[in-house]
């Protein structure tokens, strides 16, 4: 996995302190990486340096991986290629809800949305989203999070085996068939 993660800057903002001597400007980095095959990771870093943020970014963002579930829209042939389920993220104001999508639908997002979810490995998929996606810090943490979402839910292919016991019928068959005088 750490030889395949691929980096890449999302945005780079200047933020600003007010101090006694005017304001103090910082940098602040969002960076993703992925290895295009279930895996994506997030950091965000903030330094007075530009490359000292983009360093410490990877950096967060590399430790933060999550695997990200592929699956199926209708018939179950080929590779995953979809999420399994919709799915729902939140940061501030910004709402982001991934819905399955047919094969060959491709990404139907924005292009940052576009950027995250090739570095997840998802090739087809509905997005929608509320608030103030301008906000690009919210609207990539959000994201983020809707696809860390994918293993939280269990769905009956990942369910335990369990060996059924006898029913109820047979395991009391002997008081049923007594016969009750009125």
């Amino acid at each position: 996995l750490k030889d395949k993660l691929q980096d890449e800057v999302m945005k780079i903002m200047p933020v600003q302190k007010q101090s006694s001597a005017g304001q103090r400007t910082r940098f602040k980095a969002f960076v993703a990486v992925g290895d295009g095959n279930g895996h994506i990771g997030l950091g965000v870093k903030c330094s007075s340096e530009v490359a000292t943020a983009i360093r410490g970014a990877i950096t967060i963002a590399k430790l933060n991986v999550v695997p990200v579930r592929r699956g199926y829209w209708g018939r179950m042939s080929g590779f995953p290629h979809t999420i399994p389920t919709k799915v729902t993220g939140k940061c501030g104001s910004v709402r982001v809800r991934l819905i399955p999508a047919p094969r060959g639908t491709g990404l139907v997002s924005s292009p940052v949305g576009k950027k995250l979810l090739t570095m997840a490995g998802i090739r087809d998929v509905y997005s929608s989203s509320r608030g103030h996606t301008r906000t690009m810090g919210n609207f990539i943490k959000a994201l983020y999070q809707a696809l860390s979402k994918t293993y939280g839910y269990l769905t009956p292919d990942l369910w335990a085996e369990r060996a059924l016991g006898s029913s109820p019928f047979q395991e009391h068959t002997d008081f049923l068939a007594k016969k009750k005088v009125y």
